[in-house]
């Protein structure tokens, strides 16, 4: 057993592009190991601006030997009557590489069959990496690759050296007119020389000697340790930026922190100008004084140790510097300018080609929200903030500071409406109208918020599905798939009950005067896409696809009730009864919709000629109402004990008289009790679709 190790050095690599690479070549690494046959054990990954690379501990020496038994022709057609192989035999034996005479016959239960037995001892794994390795350069994905020189190869950015290392012995290749070797570059501007590599042991301790910190835990950990120190000097600590840590950890290969500051008259921006200009443009720590204010200060992570640390950190204050007095005049002159002029101008911003300007989509926003408002447990007070933060939701788009820096859109929008003395829920709920903005992330905390959001969301679904422009398997350049999640989940956090339906058509709606399609076909379409998504959620939540598709094949119109239903029904799944119960009313709802015979006719109770007729639409009678209740108060468990108690009911009937009867009249009226009880199951669910 020995160590490999393959580095991939090159130029400075972009950082949101390392751990992505990392991955998919410990994985590719790994796969074609096993693949070939290959034992191996953990692998490990490294990387910095300038190097991927990847080791993995006990590989085998050479491929696990195999034999493999192939079977031939039968016997009596591979010999003729004289003993002698006949074309088959000799075909089989050209096939397995093996002579005749090494064939062997094997009895069968299907009688005397050819075999061949081949032994592969196995190629040395020296030989295999020398193929493997070169293939693994070309397999990392980017987002974005580029050629250089004459080369005909895409990678990220140039590459200058390849180490692989099995052991102590180079594997052998070339690549891209570069030759692998037992070497690596140290720092690139402190110790750019050639360092020898004797093992893969040695590699994190030879380049942490030549100013690298390859291991990435090591060097995050580093730069978390130094960043608190610096800002314990100036009586602070750092405001907790997780994101930034991780880009500026695969900025550098040697993290050397400065502090900085900057005037404090600055201070008197809003907070989040001050930590954007810093973080996303400089990519700086901001430092918070005991109270959690911002204080006067940054940290810079350096790349190189400089002779001059002050010299250093004055070129950081100077460039912080203009940018934060770019930030300073475009806050003085949005706060000069009106809310409603910005709403205003939106008419000159285009939203979309087919769905017209931002400030009809302003429109629009506020027409859905009023119906929301309408719809929900919403207050005067609430419902007026709501429809007043709709109509300035879009606002700061047109300001001079969201345009130099787009993620505060919406965080500005609340500042300046507080500075323009809107109400306190006004300003959140302009804010909160973008959340949830990433999966998993933050939803609005307000209901003039999750109001605003939804009404957001749905206008951008429905114009887009109004405009044709539905999301495929592989483009969603509307990000409608995230959005109709983020409806889901603020619907389902505010456990909010309206129509999904509902407020789809009021929706889709607004654009019928410009849609492709008739609105009702629009809004079918939006609805099944809903319906998709909650499947795919459900689904990622550990629910039984069977328990899912069940219930969101019925309706999936109220969000939160489909969650309710949905548990509900994987719990009565997991009692110990469950199988004979779904077989059962599966076969009812099999029947009803395999029957060529209409099961909408009046029941005649009169018919009925054998007592489990009865008294299956007894036990129906008892629990149809019940069952109604139940559902109106959202009470799903307790409704499904309810439709679960006609289990014995529908048994007997079934053994107690044949559906299907010769009689026509007597096989209409069976059929309209089953259509009865069916249409019963499907107030909750479609149990044919349960799997048994």
């Amino acid at each position: 057993m020995k160590r490999l190790l393959f580095e991939i050095g090159a130029e400075e690599i972009p950082a949101g592009y390392i751990e992505p690479a990392l991955k998919a070549l410990q994985e590719n690494l790994l796969k074609k190991l096993t693949h070939a046959r290959i034992d191996h054990g953990a692998a490990t990954t490294f990387g910095t601006p300038r190097r991927l690379a990847v080791s993995v501990a006990d590989v085998a020496e050479k491929q696990t030997p195999v034999t493999t038994e192939v079977m031939g022709p039968p016997e009596k057609v591979a010999f003729d009557a004289t003993g002698q192989p006949t074309m088959a035999a000799r075909k089989f034996a050209e096939k397995v590489g093996l002579s005749v005479a090494e064939l062997g016959v094997t009895e069968t239960p299907k009688g005397r069959y050819l075999c061949a037995v081949t032994a592969d001892a196995g190629k040395s794994t020296e030989t295999l990496l020398e193929t493997i390795l070169p293939e693994l350069i070309t397999a990392i994905p980017f987002p974005k690759t580029m050629k250089w020189a004459d080369k005909q190869v895409l990678f990220a950015r140039p590459i200058h050296s390849i180490l692989a290392l099995f052991g102590t012995k180079v594997v052998s290749f070339s690549f891209a007119g570069l030759q692998s070797d037992a070497w690596t570059w140290g720092h690139s501007i402190m110790r750019r020389e050639q360092i020898p590599v004797p093992s893969p042991e040695a590699y994190v301790d030879i380049l942490r000697e030549a100013d690298v910190i390859a291991d990435i835990t090591e060097r995050k950990n580093r730069i978390i340790d130094e960043i608190q120190r610096c800002a314990e000097k100036v009586g602070g600590r750092v405001l907790p930026d997780e994101a930034l840590l991780d880009i500026v950890t695969q900025l550098v290969e040697c993290p050397l922190p400065v502090v900085g500051n900057f005037d404090a008259g600055y201070l008197e921006l809003p907070g989040e100008i001050l930590i954007t200009a810093m973080r996303e443009h400089q990519k700086y720590f901001a430092i918070i004084d005991a109270s959690g204010s911002l204080m006067p200060h940054f940290i810079a992570i350096n790349n190189t140790r400089t002779r001059d640390v002050a010299l250093s950190v004055r070129g950081h204050e100077r460039v912080l510097r203009a940018r934060l007095e770019d930030a300073r005049f475009f806050y003085r002159t949005d706060r000069a300018v009106a809310l409603e002029t910005w709403v205003s101008r939106l008419n000159n911003v285009l939203f979309q080609a087919k769905l017209g300007s931002v400030y009809d989509k302003v429109v629009r926003i506020g027409k859905i929200a009023e119906y929301l408002t309408a719809q929900l447990p919403c207050p005067p007070e609430t419902a007026a903030h709501a429809i007043r933060a709709a109509f300035l939701c879009k606002a700061d788009l047109m300001s001079q500071t969201v345009g130099e820096f787009p993620k505060l859109q919406g965080i500005m929008g609340r500042v300046y409406a507080l500075a323009a003395g809107e109400p306190a829920a006004v300003a959140t709920a302009i804010e909160e109208h973008y959340q949830p903005t990433y999966s998993g992330g933050a939803l609005p905390q307000s209901l003039a918020g999750a109001v605003v959001a939804i009404a957001d969301k749905i206008d951008t679904i429905c114009g887009c599905f109004s405009a044709g422009l539905i999301p495929t398997g592989a483009a969603d350049p509307y990000a409608l798939r995230r959005q109709a999640i983020g409806i889901i989940q603020i619907l389902l956090e505010r456990n909010v009950s309206v129509s999904l339906m509902a407020l789809i058509q009021t929706g889709t709606a607004l654009f019928s005067s410009t849609a492709d399609q008739n609105s009702a076909e629009t809004a079918q379409k939006v609805y099944d896409f809903f319906s998709g998504r909650m499947t795919h959620l459900l689904s990622d939540l550990g629910y039984s696809r069977d328990v899912v598709a069940a219930v969101t094949s019925v309706t999936v119109d109220h969000v939160p009730n489909v969650w309710n239903r949905v548990r509900a029904l994987e719990k009565l799944k997991a009692e110990p009864d469950f199988e004979p119960l779904a077989i059962a009313f599966k076969r009812v709802v099999n029947i009803i919709k395999k029957s060529d015979t209409a099961v909408g006719a009046a029941l005649n109770e009169g018919l009925f000629e054998a007592p489990c007729e009865g008294d299956l639409l007894n036990a129906f009678k008892k629990v149809r109402a019940q069952v109604a209740d139940n559902l109106n108060n959202h009470c799903f468990e307790e409704a499904l004990r309810q439709i679960a108690s006609l289990r014995g009911a529908v048994d007997a009937f079934f053994d107690g008289v044949m559906v299907m009867a010769e009689d026509e009249t007597i096989r209409a009226n069976r059929l309209a009790l089953l259509g009865q009880i069916s249409d019963l199951f499907a107030m909750f669910a479609d149990f044919s679709k349960l799997s048994t």
